[in-house]
């Protein structure tokens, strides 16, 4: 295709990786009109095709359709994430509904779902493999949830919700990014410095600087500005201030979320009652690994119950603590200032203690380190790929033992305006079939923060290393991935399952081994001394009741947004307070926690938040070989990424734990972990 727009053209640098060099917001427009055309002409191909249905040109064909689109979507979207503009929000919002309707008109065309329920009714003899059959399986249950067993009445209330629904998550997600960049706290005494890490008063300085406020400091809600202000400014005052702020995003001002999320459960509600299924958990149940709302609410229960009274004693200490050093009436804003306090005290060392050890280049490198003596990757810094912005690194991934390439990586680590908070992986392009061949997979990762400054670099806390852990977990789901169709690809798993790769790799940053390759000062490259990995190591369970606590209560009001009837939610802030009355150790002193809460309005995880907690339980498990087996124990490695990482979606997550562990995933791992395991009979 002879094109000046270069979303259109084939892409001629390597792995076809995007053309960030050239690539502007105005393509983005004409470019997928021009995809979904294409993509609609694909599809009436495979209609019109007068040979009988079967697995080549109904669902492979159907698999490609839409490949041009799918592309073009993706560095679309990821861009919007990393780098939007008012513009490209403009164009989300436009062209969501575009795409919504064309996705209706595929689901919901007879002819085209009787060619796929023929081949899947000779599912027998038409898939030759377990992946065919996966994907067939698929194909037609997708259809079928997508509403093609409607009559044509319903179809087409089913599509003007499809429709309605691909405006809303743009519209959440702008309002969060939009009323966070309306709030900066700006101090001009030093005084209100008091007690900050300099690397976060240097942070301060510079967005300053970048704010033409010159000698003065600016705090913002992005979140390596953000956490260190409340845990270390001396300040309660100050710290309440900013607490407030973050917690009232998107609520109470020109972008509050409130309407908008009342109309996205509405609409996901009327969704599942359509296609027969009582509401949006148990519709999106259905493809988890859970399968139920029962076994989900059972397993939040159990949580619950045994971070609950854990989360009471963390509380108590800190009140008591805090009433110590002059504070007798602990506020939400002054938990994390006085944890950290309590921290110190306790195990002789403050989080602060590590940073100097952790600059992000030499976090990197022992980053790449892991994964070569863990999976055989070699990452070579590339920089003739086109970045999306100065910040933007780039790196050939290939196996280190054959040379072969597994694929394109790039890496996007400091906030900047346009771009979404918190730490994400994606893909540009999913390992699998393109363009007639099978090619290896273009993905990102994601995070936000603390910049260098004229005189360090960027000096990560222990948190954020193990962000980077997390995140590259995923982007080596993504690279090793050897499905032969991008549905079936990793990390297109079941989303209770999307978690595994990310969280086991954290456990190794409590290892000695592991750090001591690695995290070395930053002035003086000695390395960490030995005594601070055993206080890490010993502070690992610190106020673990506690953050249990609150990733079971984000879950349970995930999952109480998507079994209630909205017809009974008449207020939000009630409705929250109802369902965390029993999981709240304070009162609501600020905005609800769902006007922000973009993983389940904006983020695909509703009714799926629970899957990080369901994900601790497997990874927990699994590590367990590893401690057993060695920490880089070649068999056991190559098991895992043959079973679990390789394999993404081509069979049932359930059936490949088990190939790897060789049973179920034992559900007190994770209590054991966390040494909450407490004998039911005491």
């Amino acid at each position: 295709m002879t094109t000046d727009n270069p979303l259109l053209a084939p892409s001629p640098l390597k792995n076809h990786a995007p053309r960030f060099d050239i690539i502007q917001e105005e393509h983005f427009r004409p470019a997928l009109d021009v995809a979904i055309a294409e993509a609609r002409a694909n599809i009436d191909r495979i209609i019109a095709d007068p040979a009988k249905p079967d697995f080549g040109n109904t669902i492979v064909a159907l698999e490609t359709a839409s490949e041009l689109l799918g592309t073009i979507s993706s560095i679309f979207y990821n861009q919007l994430s990393a780098a939007g503009t008012d513009g490209m929000q403009k164009i989300a919002e436009e062209i969501g509904p575009i795409q919504a309707n064309f996705s209706s008109d595929i689901i919901l065309n007879d002819k085209l779902f009787a060619r796929v329920k023929t081949v899947f009714d000779n599912i027998d003899t038409e898939a030759k493999s377990p992946e065919e059959r996966t994907l067939l399986t698929d194909t037609y249950k997708n259809f079928a949830r997508g509403g093609a067993l409607l009559d044509d009445e319903k179809k087409a209330v089913l599509r003007k919700i499809n429709e309605d629904m691909s405006t809303l998550g743009p519209v959440y997600s702008n309002n969060v990014k939009k009323s966070a960049e309306q709030f900066q706290l700006v101090l001009e005494d030093e005084k209100d410095l008091s007690g900050l890490p300099e690397m976060a008063i240097e942070g301060a300085k510079l967005a300053a600087e970048e704010n033409g406020l010159t000698g003065k400091y600016v705090f913002t809600l992005d979140f390596p500005s953000y956490f260190p202000f409340v845990t270390y400014n001396d300040s309660s005052a100050l710290r309440e201030k900013m607490w407030r702020a973050y917690s009232h995003q998107a609520f109470g001002d020109e972008y509050d979320n409130t309407e908008t999320i009342l109309k996205i459960v509405r609409l996901r509600y009327e969704r599942a009652k359509l296609l027969g299924y009582a509401d949006h958990a148990d519709y999106v149940l259905e493809r988890r690994m859970a399968e139920k709302t029962e076994r989900v609410m059972s397993f939040l229960t159990k949580m619950k119950d045994r971070y609950k009274p854990a989360a009471q004693r963390d509380l108590d200490e800190l009140r008591e603590f805090a009433r110590q050093k002059g504070n007798a009436d602990l506020k939400p804003w002054d938990v994390s200032y006085y944890s950290e306090k309590l921290q110190e005290e306790k195990f002789q060392f403050s989080s602060e203690d590590l940073r100097p050890y952790f600059p992000l280049d030499r976090v990197l490198k022992g980053t790449f380190e892991h994964f070569r003596k863990l999976f055989g990757l070699k990452f070579t810094l590339n920089t003739d790929y086109p970045v999306w912005h100065p910040d933007v690194t780039a790196y050939d991934v290939e196996d280190e033992r054959t040379g072969r390439f597994i694929g394109t990586m790039y890496a996007d680590f400091y906030p900047r305006k346009g771009k979404k908070p918190g730490a994400w992986m994606t893909a540009y392009r999913e390992q699998g079939l393109y363009k007639g061949n099978i090619e290896r997979p273009v993905t990102a990762f994601v995070c936000n923060f603390t910049k260098p400054t004229k005189d360090k670099p960027s000096l990560l806390t222990f948190d954020e290393v193990l962000t980077i852990f997390h995140e590259m977990g995923h982007v080596t789901h993504g690279l090793l991935s050897e499905a032969t169709y991008g549905s079936m690809a990793s990390p297109n798993v079941l989303w209770d399952f999307v978690e595994l790769p990310s969280q086991l790799q954290e456990n190794w940053l409590y290892e000695p081994e592991v750090l001591n390759d690695f995290a070395a000062h930053y002035e003086t490259g000695e390395k960490i001394p030995a005594e601070l990995i055993e206080k890490l190591r010993a502070s690992k369970n610190f106020m673990a009741g506690w953050t249990g606590l609150r990733q079971v209560g984000l879950g349970t009001l995930d999952m109480a947004w998507h079994t209630t009837d909205p017809d009974k939610i008449a207020d939000l802030l009630k409705f929250e307070d109802s369902v965390m009355e029993d999981l709240r150790l304070f009162p609501r002193l600020g905005g609800p926690a769902s006007t922000s809460y973009s993983h389940i309005f904006s983020g695909g995880y509703s009714a799926g938040y629970y899957s990080y907690k369901w994900a601790e339980v497997l990874d927990a498990d699994a590590f367990e070989v590893f401690l057993e087996k060695g920490l880089y124990d070649a068999e056991t490695a190559e098991t895992y990424k043959k079973e679990i990482l390789s394999k993404g979606n081509i069979e049932h997550p359930l059936v490949l734990y088990s190939k790897f562990r060789g049973r179920d995933a034992d559900p007190d791992a994770l209590l054991r972990r966390e040494g909450l395991l407490i004998n039911d009979s005491e």
